[in-house]
């Protein structure tokens, strides 16, 4: 339903004038209001009470969709997370994580405190749907109703929000780790309240590496700690996945040491671009193709963003700054990723400095003999690639710290690989 159509609504039920309604349903969404509370509000506001006639319909998750309007679950809660946010100028604390019944699991942000924990199973009235993220999320309000049910709902799923770094997604709320933390640096930044002191970093397991911010920076967070944390939530940055500290986050000293993965996980191409980014992968693969783009470049001294003819999409004409780099397309046969290689791997794989490579386009006349040499160096060849992974509606992109030729004799690798499917 389209934000002029819940408008139409609005005014039809409250019998007010509609473009009075539409302007201020609008300034609501603006502040990031979902949609069925910003309804409620209005009603309240123009004495139509808790909000219609309507019953909540009862719907499994899996039926749940961001049209559903306002609907009645009854589900078991996987994880709780606790965070501020700034609302209409105003910090204001909300609970979320997800839920889940047996057809499926579903987020959802709370308002209010309504008392339950992961683990507990409760029926929910009256909660809106909005859309977050591409998928349907439950809002709960003050006109939302939460009961607990004294019989436990088995659900497929686990409880508590504990995981392993290799299992950490983007947008997952209440979530627990076990990590060392490996880099530490303190930052300040421009906060939403003006310079922020921060403290950021990269944090360990036995499963992978993943990049950490403290927002509100605690001394326990130290280099070579090995540490607990408890109710973190977890954002993307720069296409991968990264664990965030709030102030209502709690730090516990392990009486144990984790195991640091010191090499990525190797997985085949199609599984890593199908988590939607990581921050330190290794995928192996044939190099079939060097994109445009590659070898002499030249970027933005502003921005770093390479240019053309002079130009910045951002800063307009300025005077490009010389580099080299590699865009190579990698494909295992499971998919393909594009490895996006810096000046120093470039320099390696070309055979010569960016000087040599400077000159040598000087003496052609053209700056794709550099390109041209890298792609007869590299395409046909196998090779291990290890970085960090994003992906979005452009493709999947590996910016790399590795870029290795493989020393594995295919034929082998053949025959180990018939033996299997043998066996």
């Amino acid at each position: 339903m389209q934000l002029d159509d819940h408008a139409e609504e609005l005014a039809s039920d409250l019998g007010v004038d509609k473009e009075e309604v539409t302007q201020d349903l609008e300034n609501l969404v603006k502040y990031s209001v979902p949609i069925e509370e910003a309804k409620q509000s209005l009603r309240r506001k123009y004495g139509g009470g808790d909000g219609g006639s309507a019953t909540p319909s009862s719907k499994n998750v899996a039926d749940v969709t961001p049209d559903s309007g306002n609907v009645t679950v009854t589900v078991r809660v996987l994880t709780k997370g606790t965070r501020s946010i700034r609302y209409q100028g105003d910090d204001q604390t909300i609970r979320e994580g997800e839920l889940a019944d047996e057809t499926g699991k579903i987020s959802y942000t709370a308002w209010t405190e309504f008392g339950f924990e992961p683990g507990d199973t409760v029926t929910i009235g009256n909660a809106g749907v909005r859309e977050w993220d591409g998928k349907p999320e439950l809002n709960l309000g003050e006109s939302t109703t939460v009961a607990l049910e004294s019989e436990t709902l088995d659900v497929p799923y686990d409880i508590g929000g504990d995981a392993d770094l290799i299992d950490i997604e983007s947008g997952q709320r209440g979530m627990n780790v076990e990590v060392e933390v490996v880099e530490l640096e303190e930052r300040t930044i421009n906060g939403r309240d003006g310079e922020t002191t921060i403290l950021s970093g990269v944090v360990a397991d036995e499963t992978t590496r993943l990049l950490v911010t403290d927002w509100n920076p605690r001394p326990e967070l130290a280099e070579g700690a090995t540490l607990r944390l408890e109710d973190v939530y977890i954002r993307e940055f720069r296409g991968s996945p990264s664990i965030n500290l709030t102030e209502f986050t709690t730090t516990k000293p392990l009486d144990r040491e984790v195991e640091v993965r010191e090499d990525a996980p190797q997985l085949p191409i199609a599984e890593a671009v199908g988590s939607g980014g990581l921050f330190d992968v290794a995928v192996v693969g044939n190099v079939v193709a060097v994109r445009d783009g590659s070898g002499l470049i030249q970027r933005c001294p502003e921005c770093n963003r390479v240019i053309q003819k002079g130009q910045c999409r951002s800063h307009g004409q300025v005077d490009g700054v010389d580099d080299l780099r590699v865009k190579a397309i990698l494909d295992d046969g499971s998919d393909a990723v594009t490895v996006v290689l810096d000046r120093d791997i470039t320099e390696e794989i070309y055979g010569g400095t960016m000087d040599d490579a400077m000159e040598a386009a000087r003496e052609a006349m053209d700056q794709e003999v550099v390109a041209d040499r890298i792609r007869e160096r590299i395409v046909g060849r196998e090779y291990r690639a290890r970085g960090t992974l994003s992906v979005d509606e452009y493709g999947a992109n590996l910016d790399a710290t590795e870029f290795d030729e493989t020393d594995d004799d295919p034929a082998s690798r053949a025959s180990d690989l018939l033996r299997e499917v043998r066996a």
